[in-house]
């Protein structure tokens, strides 16, 4: 999104890392993958949601759902993620289960990212 520019730079160049180091260590059995989280419901988030829904005296459901609507209207899921579910990828990704994948961006966005890799 144009009003983060900044995050999507860092983010290009996490990919960019993670990929070049999975490339200097191949079958050594390490794996570096980029974990990307999209609109997440974190703890400044839902501080910043229940401010602006108290200010609007509107629930904090709405300003999520016209955020969504409004802000990253490409999102599949049609919410934020929840912490719980970036957790539980980054759990898999430090698993064995994940040994497969490697030098890879991981997003945990809900679609919002209009891309095939």
């Amino acid at each position: 999104p144009e009003e983060m520019v900044h995050y999507g730079d860092t983010k290009a160049a996490q990919i960019a890392l993670a990929r070049g180091i999975a490339e200097s260590i191949p079958a050594s059995g390490v794996t570096v993958n980029s974990l990307l989280p999209g609109p997440t419901e974190s703890e400044g988030v839902s501080t910043l949601i229940g401010k602006i829904a108290k200010e609007k005296s509107v629930s904090v459901e709405q300003v999520e759902s016209d955020f969504i609507r409004d802000a990253r209207p490409s999102s599949l899921n049609k919410r934020l993620a929840k912490v719980e579910e970036v957790a539980a990828m980054a759990t898999y990704l430090c698993s064995e289960q994940a040994s497969a994948t490697n030098g890879s961006p991981v997003r945990v966005d809900g679609g919002v990212v209009k891309s095939a890799y």
